[in-house]
């Protein structure tokens, strides 16, 4: 049970890794315990350095916490055992017999299961980005006082999809080639570029007014995005394995247009010369539209081959070492692992001491149960577990019951089974099933393990509700809140905008792969930031971050990404027009500007002014296409301007000050001029 808490969906590589590594830990947890079980005190520190230890390891990153909790849960059990079998060596056996089978068990069933992870990664990308399209499309039709209720599930939906992206890069992109492979890897890029072309449907909407034709064109461009979304999702049901999905997503195929292509007309005068635009904002919608009929085609197994070999794009797969200098990075007060791990440790240890003086102390392991489950490194995750714990226990204890009144040895395996695979499989999906999935294990664990013991469901009740308490109460003890990390996170969102910035206006043609792996740490440090600001809005009002200053900078950088997007695409449009020249000093003029506005360490560009609604160029954009060009160069060199003010604005409410150029060690500097130009 231990080590199967690291089998979860990854590489054949990196489930040997993971399984390996619960597997010692657990065994090592077991161990510890029983060396310490004779006296009290000895036994609550080595609950509390198990606390500690399997905490630490998170400095490698959310992979590793199936990893963490291997050793915890271990604890727990060998805490469980009656005194007849926790005095012998007997159960530490088991427990290495038991590491080691599973350990073959998952060795020899990941490579079986590998398609089905990949075409579910897969399917649960495409929908994040369904769910996206239909959010940019709710947040086009909020009222302008209503922004606020519409802002933060876009930014849900936004970390929701870079993590299902980078979930599903590591599973496609390193698997071995075949047809099918190759045909969902081929989508899933198209999916990434589809992330691009809907920042870019945005672009110049929030220039034209609010006037009854400005709201008029933006429920349009609503109604298409949502119908893009219907597309895509029919299109992601014809994957699904189950046939009523299969046949559902058959539709998907039909070559009817995704986008009206009269859908803007008639919204604007002929004088208004905001009608300039309309073209623009259906070319747009139209290449949305096209990628995911593109999307659809490589699920069918058609269309072009990919635009980069599979060599190259194992180099966006994340990476599978487990690098000791990151750990030793952790070792101290500063970093939030470290925090948390020592909380976690403290928090264990006081919980066990606790159990040992309540009245019902048969089973002082669910009070560190209930403790090690709920106390989670944020104060958001924590409350969201210290709800769905409760409320899932509650269920649980009710199902115990029932199935305690059948009577049935084998009924009660079979739940505890079930117990077991469904708490494991919905802990990072709904961990409200997983408590209640965890609460019948438990009870019955401990009943087959001890027949002869009653089935403690009020003391269940009450160790889980004093056990969240504590766990909420320890959250506020070395606490990490979001406003200690943002600062750096500001810092590397605006080194990568500058070097995405750098990437996107290089007329290389041989830069694909750069560029693409530059647009993706942008996007991953975009969404770093806004994670963290979706999490402090539950923090106390006293050290939240501000929020105006940071949400003001990720709109700000979104529209910045969308602007290089349609810069570079614009400019492989024209590779042979005569103008080409001319556009290309621009260009490079602009890549001076962004990289200077980019860059903290450097002095402030020069002010420039985005182009109001109505200074447009006096053509056309098909007609002109190079003055348009030089809009978008003018109109992206402002937003990184309004990313650095609102950055700037931003960390001085952090604390933290624009670092004096002139104290710079002059190699550093000579380095920054030399990337600059």
């Amino acid at each position: 049970m231990c080590a199967s808490l690291a089998d979860v969906p990854a590489t054949v590589r990196g489930t040997r890794r993971r399984v390996l590594g619960a597997a010692l830990l657990a065994w090592l947890a077991s161990a510890l315990v029983w060396l310490a079980q004779a006296n009290p005190l000895s036994l609550g520190l080595v609950i509390g350095l198990v606390g500690f230890g399997a905490m630490i390891t998170m400095a490698w990153g959310p992979r590793a916490g199936p990893i963490a909790f291997a050793p915890v849960l271990a604890t727990i059990f060998a805490l469980t055992l009656p005194s007849r079998l926790a005095s012998s060596a007997e159960p530490l056996a088991w427990t290495a017999l038991g590491c080691l089978a599973y350990l073959g068990w998952s060795i020899a069933t990941a490579p079986l299961l590998q398609p089905v992870y990949r075409t579910r990664a897969l399917i649960a990308a495409l929908d994040a980005t369904v769910r996206l399209l239909r959010g940019r499309a709710a947040l086009l039709e909020a009222a302008p006082g209503r922004l606020e209720d519409a802002l933060p599930p876009w930014i849900g939906d936004e970390s929701l999809l870079a993590e299902r992206l980078q979930t599903a890069r590591d599973l496609l992109f390193s698997a071995p080639d075949s047809p099918r492979a190759r045909s969902e890897t081929a989508a899933l890029v198209e999916a990434i570029d589809v992330r691009d072309l809907l920042l870019a449907s945005r672009l110049d909407l929030d220039l034209l007014g609010d006037d009854e034709s400005a709201r008029a064109l933006r429920g349009r461009v609503a109604g298409a995005l949502r119908n893009v979304a219907d597309a895509l999702e029919r299109s992601a049901a014809m994957s699904r394995p189950d046939p009523p999905a299969r046949q559902t997503g058959a539709r998907a195929g039909t070559k009817q247009p995704l986008v009206e292509p009269a859908l803007l007309d008639g919204i604007f005068d002929a004088t208004d010369r905001r009608a300039l635009l309309l073209s623009a904002f259906a070319t747009r919608l139209d290449r949305l539209a096209a990628g995911v009929q593109r999307i659809d085609e490589r699920l069918r197994g058609e269309g072009e081959p990919l635009p980069i070999s599979r060599e190259q794009l194992r180099t966006f797969a994340a990476a599978e070492s487990w690098p000791l200098s990151t750990l030793r990075a952790n070792l101290s007060l500063a970093s939030p692992v470290f925090r948390h791990a020592a909380r976690m440790g403290l928090a264990l240890m006081v919980a066990y001491f606790i159990a040992l003086q309540l009245p019902w102390g048969a089973h002082p392991h669910w009070l560190v149960l209930g403790v090690a489950v709920v106390l989670r490194g944020t104060l958001e995750q924590t409350l969201a577990r210290r709800n769905d714990r409760v409320s899932g226990t509650v269920i649980g204890c009710l199902l115990v019951m029932g199935i305690a009144r059948a009577n049935s040895a084998p009924l009660m395996i079979l739940a505890f089974l079930a117990g077991v695979g469904v708490a494991h499989a919905f802990v990072m999906v709904r961990y409200r099933v997983t408590a209640i999935a965890a609460t019948v294990m438990a009870l019955l664990q401990a009943h087959l393990v001890d027949p002869q013991a009653s089935l403690a469901i009020f003391e269940r009740l009450a160790d889980t509700v004093l056990g969240a308490a504590l766990a909420w109460g320890f959250s506020y003890v070395l606490p990490s809140w979001e406003r200690r990390t943002l600062p750096r996170q500001i810092e590397r969102a605006l080194a990568a905008l500058q070097s995405y910035a750098g990437h996107a206006l290089r007329s290389d043609p041989h830069a694909g792969v750069a560029q693409r792996l530059a647009r993706r740490a942008a996007y991953d440090a975009l969404g770093t930031v806004s994670a963290a600001l979706q999490r402090s809005r539950v923090e106390p009002r006293g050290v939240r971050p501000p929020l105006a200053e940071l949400a003001s900078m990720l709109d700000a950088a979104q529209r910045l990404m969308a602007h290089l997007s349609v810069i570079r695409m614009s400019l492989a449009l024209r590779a042979d027009s005569p103008q080409r020249a001319e556009s290309l000093a621009a260009v490079h003029r602009a890549d001076r500007l962004l990289q200077q506005a980019l860059d903290r360490s450097a002095a402030e560009a020069e002010p420039i002014e985005p182009p109001l609604p109505g200074a447009l160029p006096e053509a056309a954009p098909q007609e002109d296409p190079a003055a348009w060009l030089l809009r978008r160069l003018r109109i992206a060199v402002a937003d990184a301007l309004a990313v650095r003010s609102t950055a700037d604005a931003a960390l001085a409410s952090l604390g933290e000050q624009r670092p004096d150029v002139s104290r710079m060690p002059l190699m550093r500097r000579s380095r920054r001029a030399r990337r600059a130009s």
